[in-house]
Parts: structure tokens; C-alpha cells; sequence
């Protein structure tokens, strides 16, 4: 049959790539957000951190307000919550399912799955800030400094984070995964001067604790949104070499299957 006669010839094959990514990327997000455990660790956890220690005098965080020196540390929580444990767990157990071997049949391309994953993080975590800053302003919050460099230390420590997320995913089994990285969230949550200051730690412990990535990026959003400091350069950088040495030995390492 002909157009002419109102029907229409079939004309199969893959949809435009950009709108392949996208649709994936929604597909991420919307599982992310309606699994219980992820929301734990994505909003419910730093949300009460926030709170708690901003309202309770539990850890001496200095002169001013309490609120001004969490706010940055929670939401660089945040970021490593959802670039590192999140996704490393729910990539762990996708790749234990076959669902990352399905998918990278598929006519998606694997860079192309890998990017509708930062996408989904990158979302989650626009969506997390929003409700993090707004609860330090209600807090009494005060920011300062420059827009653009929490802009980049955001990227970078999410491209930090999620290099050795993938990278803890597409190598160990997924249960190991699991309480690896949960492990993980634990000790740098505690070591990664999030909500106890680096100084509180022995000379010796905090060389070693300042070259990790949740150091660089809660103490550089600290130093901006704080102290109103201009582009911190040496946190830039650690992040940097942590977001590439991450990215390149996941994806050269990275088991689909």
C-alpha cells in the first residue's frame, strides 16, 4: 500500500541517540528516587545530619554559626551519597541481574548507558542541593564567594566520585559492593572533615585525610562558601586527579557482566 491510500510504510530501526540517552537517563532517575534504600542515603541521611548537628552542640565546629561550616560538608555528602555509594550499589546489582549486559546489546551504545547514569546523578543531585540549601537558609545559613568555583568543585567531585563508584561496581561481586561501599560512606563520613573539622585529627592523619576526595571537596566548598575565598585551586586539582585516574581504570577494568 502507498501513502496515498492512507496507510504508511513501516521504517524500523533506532531512535536519534540523544533521545536514547535521555530516555535512559529519566529511566535511572525515576528508579533512584523510588528505591527506599537510595533515599536513605541520597536525602534522608545528609537532611538529618544537616539538622541535627546545626541544632545540637555535639561537635565544636569553630566561631560562627554551626550551620555555616555543615552546609558545605553536607552537601559535598551528598554528592559522594549519590556519584559513589548509590550508584556503585545499584550498578553492582544491575551488572549481577544481566541488566547491563542486556543493555549494552541493545542499540545504546555503552558510553552512551554510562553517560545516561551521570545524567540520572547529575539530576539527583540538582534536586538534593535545592533541598539542602534551602533547609541551611531556614537554618540561618550565610553563604558567600563565587558561584562558579562551587559550580566546579560540584562537577568535579561528582566525576571524582562516580570513577571510583564504577569502578567498585564493574569489579567486585555485588554484595561486596554493597558493604564496601557503605563502608566507604561511613569512614569518610567521619573522616573526611564533613562534620568533624580536619584540625580536630593528629598532624600526621591530616596530611593523608586532605588528599582524599570528600576532603578536597567539603573543605573547598568551606573555604568559598564560608569564607568567601576565590577559586581553590589546590582542592581543584585533587578532585581533578581523582575524577580522571577514577574514570580511566573503571573504564579500563569494568566487567560487564
Amino acid at each position: 500500500m502507498t501513502a496515498a491510500t492512507g496507510t504508511y510504510a513501516p521504517k524500523p530501526g533506532a531512535a536519534p541517540l540523544a533521545r536514547m540517552i535521555g530516555a535512559q537517563a529519566a529511566l535511572e532517575t525515576k528508579m533512584l528516587l523510588r528505591n527506599g534504600e537510595q533515599l536513605l542515603l541520597t536525602v534522608v541521611i545528609p537532611t538529618l545530619l544537616l539538622l541535627l548537628f546545626s541544632s545540637v552542640d555535639i561537635v565544636d565546629t569553630g566561631a560562627g554559626e554551626a550551620v555555616d561550616f555543615l552546609a558545605p560538608g553536607i552537601l559535598a555528602l551528598a554528592v559522594m551519597s549519590t556519584a559513589f555509594t548509590g550508584q556503585a550499589i545499584a550498578t553492582g546489582f544491575e551488572r549481577r541481574y544481566g541488566v547491563l549486559k542486556r543493555l549494552a546489546s541493545s542499540p545504546l551504545p555503552r558510553w552512551g548507558l554510562m553517560t545516561a547514569k551521570t545524567l540520572s546523578v547529575l539530576v539527583t543531585e540538582v534536586l538534593q542541593v535545592i533541598l539542602l540549601t534551602a533547609i541551611a537558609f531556614a537554618l540561618g545559613w550565610s553563604p558567600h564567594g563565587n558561584p562558579l568555583a562551587v559550580l566546579l568543585l560540584l562537577v568535579l567531585g561528582t566525576a571524582a566520585f562516580s570513577g571510583l563508584g564504577l569502578l567498585m561496581a564493574g569489579t567486585l561481586k555485588a554484595e561486596a559492593t554493597l558493604a564496601a561501599a557503605n563502608l566507604v560512606f561511613l569512614l569518610l563520613l567521619v573522616g573526611g572533615g564533613v562534620i568533624v573539622p580536619l584540625d580536630k585529627f593528629p598532624p600526621g592523619a591530616q596530611d593523608v585525610l586532605a588528599l582524599l576526595p570528600i576532603t578536597a571537596l567539603s573543605d573547598g566548598l568551606r573555604d568559598v562558601l564560608q569564607h568567601g575565598a576565590g577559586m581553590p585551586w589546590g582542592d581543584l586539582g585533587i578532585l581533578a586527579v581523582w575524577a580522571v585516574v577514577g574514570l580511566s581504570v573503571a573504564g579500563r577494568f569494568f566487567r560487564w557482566e
